[in-house]
């Protein structure tokens, strides 16, 4: 029999992740954008292999989906946006973060707290991210399409679908709709 359990940040404790993110951010300056990408796939590798709860696996397929969006070569995130992503990664960075990740059922509960916070800070990103994936997906080449053609057009609405979500991501976030929680 499974049990929720369930919790509010207040003010004091946002204050708190915030200031752990940009301990966090300190720390990793000297890291590279490949780096951090690979520190946080290390750690999603390392969650993978163990016994964890449900609510944080499904919060760590979130963080899969920013690695994604760093590495997708055809979604081509501009360097601003980068750089708000990478802020968000740089958490799971860290050996050492609040709880010790080898604390069974508790020990991925800060990280778990720590992506659904940037989630919801980057979620126009990862809203556009997702609608392109599925987009590609869907006008994928099909059988009985020559290749060649398809393969020509396909940079071309690609480049297309990308810069509309892109504009529309930006103009989402800037809109000052659902304020962000300003960690990254």
């Amino acid at each position: 029999m499974g049990m929720r359990v369930s919790f509010e940040l207040d003010d004091e404790d946002l204050r708190h992740f915030r200031l752990i993110m940009r301990q966090s951010r300190k720390a990793a300056a000297r890291l590279s954008p490949e780096d951090i990408v690979a520190l946080s796939e290390q750690l999603l590798q390392k969650v993978g292999s163990g016994r964890i709860p449900q609510f944080v696996r499904e919060r760590l397929a979130r963080l899969q989906v920013m690695i994604d969006m760093l590495v997708d070569h055809e979604w081509r995130l501009p360097g601003t946006e980068t750089a708000r992503v990478l802020n968000a990664l740089v958490y799971f960075c860290e050996p050492e973060d609040l709880i010790p990740d080898h604390i069974p059922g508790l020990g991925f509960l800060d990280d778990a707290i720590m992506i659904e916070l940037v989630v919801r800070e980057l979620r126009h990103e990862i809203e556009a991210y997702e609608d392109f994936c599925d987009f590609r997906d869907q006008r994928g080449p099909k059988s009985g399409v020559k290749a060649r053609s398809s393969d020509m057009n396909r940079e071309q609405w690609l480049k297309d679908r990308r810069k509309h979500l892109q504009a529309r991501m930006r103009k989402r976030r800037q809109s000052g709709a659902n304020k962000p929680l300003r960690l990254l």
